[in-house]
């Protein structure tokens, strides 16, 4: 028998049959009473149904997948608490049985009938499905299979919008400092990705939560070389972006901010101080400085212009050096001030 018959032979196992199958064997594996003879045959059997499902889904080398089982296994799947138990026995699962559950995962989310988008709308209703992924950054040796299925999830408003606007979203500050380098890196594409994929939801949410989200984001501003840097690179990602207008104006007219960015400026590594210099631009090319803001560009107007006309100087990077004049002249606009 081929590879391709044998494949071809597992399809002929009902949907239904299939998705129970995972669940019966997820189930027991919940069971404290087991030895570990049998916890490794269930985890074989489970890794067998997930194959299985792959192949319903994806469809077999170059035959695609019958629509009519795709639908009676997604609906079996609506019935159950299929993804619940795959991701909370993530961890048990084999290495190559994680990347199907991603994949499984990742191919039903994209489920569309007509205008309708039945997985968003299950997971919508289950939203103990998003809440146990976010918990995966507890759990390196999953993370960042969870932080593959999390993203797939942001790009859908709705559930975008939960993620956001729960508790979750606060714990990725802790979880982006792991002392794990690929967590923390997992975990702050997740963080990038809320703020950036759905603009609208993501604009709102930092106009409503501004003083509790910035408090946060100067802290990750100050930590770790890694999380400085690609936070001051979302920084200037996010102010310079259209949608968050508001935001930018409330940003840049506070001067703690501007202090913080004139640190950074001089910090040790070039990385660091090319990124602030970004969000420094935008006080100085802002028209409608505040008084607090032009009082620390002028009491420092002289040390600025100093600084910025040998900033970065081996930087070949002919806009940058377009940028440092601009911003040269505008700071010699300013009146001068004494310091007090």
């Amino acid at each position: 028998m081929t590879n391709l018959t044998r494949k071809q032979k597992k399809l002929k196992k009902s949907p239904e049959k299939l998705i129970n199958g995972v669940c019966d064997q997820l189930t027991q594996l919940g069971s404290s009473e087991l030895n570990e003879k049998s916890r490794n045959k269930i985890i074989d059997e489970a890794k067998k149904f997930l194959g299985i499902i792959k192949l319903v889904l994806f469809g077999v080398n170059d035959t695609k997948p019958n629509p009519d089982q795709v639908s009676s296994l997604a609906r079996q799947v609506y019935n159950t608490s299929f993804f619940l138990l795959l991701i909370s026995n993530l961890e048990s699962l084999e290495f190559e049985s994680r990347k199907d559950v991603v994949q499984i995962f990742n191919n039903l989310l994209h489920r569309r009938l007509s205008t309708r988008l039945p997985t968003v709308e299950h997971i919508y209703n289950h939203k103990e499905i998003v809440d146990k992924l976010f918990e995966s950054y507890n759990q390196p040796e999953i993370a960042l299979n969870c932080g593959m299925m999390l993203r797939e999830c942001v790009h859908y408003e709705t559930l975008a919008g939960y993620m956001l606007n729960g508790d979750n979203f606060w714990k990725l500050f802790e979880y982006v400092e792991n002392t794990n380098f690929d967590v923390s890196s997992d975990t702050f594409s997740t963080f990038r990705d809320l703020l950036v994929v759905q603009k609208e939801v993501a604009a709102h949410f930092l106009v409503e939560q501004y003083d509790k989200f910035f408090k946060k984001y100067n802290i990750l501003l100050q930590t770790s070389y890694v999380v400085k840097r690609q936070s001051l690179k979302l920084l200037g990602e996010l102010l310079l972006d259209r949608k968050n207008f508001q935001v930018m104006k409330k940003y840049i007219s506070d001067d703690e901010n501007l202090k913080l960015m004139m640190n950074l400026m001089n910090d040790k590594r070039k990385s660091i101080q090319f990124e602030a210099f970004h969000v420094f631009k935008i006080f100085v090319a802002n028209p409608n400085k505040n008084e607090k803001i032009i009082r620390i560009l002028s009491m420092n107007k002289k040390a600025l212009i100093k600084f910025l006309s040998h900033f970065l100087e081996d930087r070949n990077d002919e806009t940058f050096k377009e940028e440092k004049l601009i911003l040269i002249e505008e700071i010699r606009k300013i009146p001068s001030k004494n310091k007090k």
